[in-house]
């Protein structure tokens, strides 16, 4: 297997949304409180009682976007086998209206990452390539948002260094499909960067 990873311009989102984001949920992390919260969250990861398909596209192709958005200051990766799109990252970096930002100018967020689930495991840099892109500019951090039903997700952000920031038990509460899912958002420092 021989993959090139290119950056993209947003006009090749098409291509880049070829690459499916569904995964199979077969195990969940559950939030348990301690002492009502007071003693902190745990995270137990439980299996669920019957697997189902999550798909990220349901909610918003890549190709919306530039729509959504001013992506003027994002990057677009395309990991390619030949012609075939293998695998796609999405960084977004100072744009105004972009919540997970937080109103910082040290932030970049890992918009979208995906893998074919032919490739899934086979070292795809997407992320690494991403952190480095966030910290040409000047970032501090990477943030990741997952979901408490995407386990792979969660162990590969540990494995890539990240830390588990921030654990938002209603962070969907407003969408209803999703409302049962807890946010879990992750954090890498980058290199030559002090944690805030």
């Amino acid at each position: 297997m021989s993959l090139a990873i290119v950056e993209i311009p947003a006009e090749r989102l098409g291509e880049y949304a070829r690459v499916p984001s569904n995964f199979q949920v077969t195990s969940i992390l559950q939030v348990e409180l301690v002492d009502g919260g007071l003693g902190g969250l745990r995270l137990v990861e439980v299996r669920v009682d019957e697997p189902y398909l999550k798909d990220y596209d349901i909610d918003e192709l890549p190709s919306d976007w530039p729509e959504q958005f001013d992506v003027s200051n994002w990057g677009f990766f395309l990991a390619l086998d030949g012609a075939t799109p293998a695998g796609g990252a999405a960084v977004a970096f100072d744009t105004r209206g972009v919540f997970m930002l937080e109103a910082r100018r040290d932030l970049a967020v890992l918009w979208d990452i995906r893998v074919r689930p032919e490739y899934r495991g086979a070292g795809i840099p997407l992320f690494r390539r991403a952190a480095a892109w966030a910290g040409a500019r000047g970032c501090r951090q990477l943030k990741a948002e997952t979901q408490n039903v995407n386990v792979p997700a969660c162990r590969f952000y540990r494995r890539m260094g990240c830390e588990l920031g921030e654990i938002r038990r209603f962070g969907y509460a407003a969408v209803p499909h999703v409302a049962h899912e807890v946010m879990l958002n992750w954090y890498l420092a980058l290199e030559g960067a002090e944690n805030p």
